[in-house]
């Protein structure tokens, strides 16, 4: 029996390839897509379809063109069909369905938790990190001292020569002010006495500040610390931003490029909330957080269109128009997070308010803790 269905797989594959494909008339011709292999490249047993029975291996012919080897890559780590689309829009819509249809064993018609986590995650923190490396100071809050330490401070061979040239641009473009306005007595003053008016000098006049890599100004106490924990604090500090915040903007782009790290360590944390807050409803670790990993998906997602659409109501319809706009924008990314959390554990309104205000303050905690964590250990890593 087992050769009589070799025989057959064979057979099927052979007529596949040589059969050529009908055509009608006026009809577009079709894409012949190459035939599945006819046994298992892994374990040998004969394909039915596009993945092998006994193994579960897919049917693919890698010894194809590049651009279908790149297609199928694509495919299979970023889902771009229907499911992907649609695992998008009830992200949106609905965060608590995609939960909902997981628990309930519909899995195959939505992108895996994990998976649309990363993807998001990896798109927001990039939009982060662009942002954090755009941030920049005023050096005009410079004495000028402080202005020739950090200058001074540029000698230092770690900070990249395209940070020092802005630096020095920055210093020089807020070092220079117009020339005080100087008032000459006029002819008839002498024939004429006029009462004498002392005439207050301009003030100066800067230039924007330039965007760059000049970072937040740092101004360290000059009282000696009294512990070997915060000498050690300061002179890591001093290491990481420099004397006069002249390495700030690495030391906060370092920052940033950590907190994914810190978001994934801290969405376990969140489910073990929820399960110590939902302990009387015996559901399972592995329920909470798969909540977690959609809710964080949503708040991401929603973050980055909220503040989208800001910028674009900003730049179009500046006022108070848009401030309600925005408004009921954020009412409505927390209405979302509440009505998930009602639809997904399916309780009382009371209970739900209640387990949603002291679970998201709890959380809050969690997220400070996390963060002092991640600034002291950024700080305590060697450059």
């Amino acid at each position: 029996m087992d050769d009589q269905s070799h025989i057959v797989a064979a057979e099927a594959a052979v007529t596949a390839v040589l059969e050529p494909p009908r055509r009608r008339f006026f009809s577009r011709r079709r894409k012949v897509r190459p035939p599945p292999l006819p046994y298992c490249e892994n374990c040998g047993a004969p394909m039915a379809g596009p993945f092998c029975a006994q193994c579960g291996q897919a049917a693919i012919d890698y010894r194809r063109s590049f651009r279908h080897i790149i297609v199928d890559v694509l495919d299979s780590f970023l889902n771009w069909d229907s499911k992907f689309f649609a695992t998008i829009g009830w992200l949106i819509a609905r965060p608590w369905h995609l939960t909902n249809q997981f628990l309930a064993g519909r899995r195959v018609r939505y992108v895996h938790p994990l998976r649309l986590y990363l993807l998001v995650s990896i798109l927001f923190f990039f939009v982060v990190n662009y942002w954090a490396k755009s941030i920049h100071a005023d050096p005009s809050k410079l004495s000028t001292d402080d202005r020739a330490d950090v200058a001074a401070e540029l000698n230092d061979p770690d900070i990249p020569p395209a940070v020092k040239a802005r630096i020095r641009g920055a210093l020089d473009a807020k070092g220079r002010t117009q020339p005080e306005a100087q008032t000459s007595p006029s002819p008839h003053a002498a024939v004429t006495p006029q009462p004498s008016v002392i005439a207050s000098p301009p003030p100066p006049v800067t230039s924007p500040s330039p965007s760059g890599d000049f970072g937040p100004l740092v101004q360290f106490d000059n009282k000696p610390p009294s512990t070997a924990f915060e000498r050690w604090l300061e002179q890591r500090a001093k290491e990481k931003m420099g004397e006069h915040g002249s390495k700030m903007a690495l030391f906060i782009a370092t920052l940033f490029s950590n907190l994914p790290y810190m978001m994934l360590c801290c969405i376990p944390l969140f489910a073990l909330v929820l399960k110590v807050l939902y302990v009387r409803k015996r559901v399972f670790y592995i329920d909470h957080l798969v909540y977690a990993l959609h809710i964080h998906s949503f708040a991401y997602l929603a973050i980055m269109l909220i503040v989208l659409i800001t910028i674009g109501l900003n730049r179009s319809i500046p006022g108070a128009f848009a401030g309600w706009i925005i408004a009921a924008l954020w009412i409505t990314f927390a209405v979302q997070v509440f009505m998930s959390i009602r639809r997904v554990y399916r309780q009382g309104w009371f209970f739900t308010v209640f387990k949603f205000f002291l679970g998201g303050l709890v959380y809050l905690i969690v997220l400070a803790v996390a963060l002092a964590t991640t600034f002291f250990i950024t700080i305590a890593l060697p450059s």
